[in-house]
């Protein structure tokens, strides 16, 4: 497996125990977003040999509350709505990346989107709305 990282990538620094064992996670800033993204290991992935869909749902929910919350200046955000449509599976060893897109963030809510791919493939696309705190 190829430990690549796309140019731009530097390690991601906010831990959490829900990512721990998913380390590493890189991250690259392009304001006002935040990408996320990592090598599929077979830690990431399911019974079926895959990206799992939670890692995906966990990270884009990660990408884009980051995103949010720079664009709006929030000190954090809340997520009420999330969804991820599956498109297509990513496999062993492709670069997952997050790629969010803030659509608003301003008063009290956020709202973003993201595409998910796996080596420059979509793979999913995920819609979120964030309640914005200070």
């Amino acid at each position: 497996m190829s430990e690549d990282i796309p140019a731009g990538f530097s390690r991601h620094e906010r831990k959490s125990p829900l990512t721990e064992p998913w380390e590493p996670i890189w991250s690259r800033e392009r304001a006002p977003c935040v990408q996320l993204g990592l090598r599929i290991a077979t830690v990431h992935c399911n019974g079926r040999g895959f990206a799992h869909g939670g890692l995906i749902a966990s990270l884009a929910d990660n990408a884009m509350g980051l995103s949010v919350c720079v664009a709006g200046r929030a000190g954090g955000a809340v997520t009420v709505h999330l969804s991820v449509d599956y498109v297509r599976s990513g496999q062993l060893g492709q670069w997952l990346q997050i790629e969010p897109r803030v659509i608003r963030a301003g008063g009290t809510l956020g709202f973003v989107d993201a595409l998910i791919t796996a080596d420059s493939e979509v793979i999913a696309r995920a819609d979120a709305t964030y309640r914005l705190v200070s």
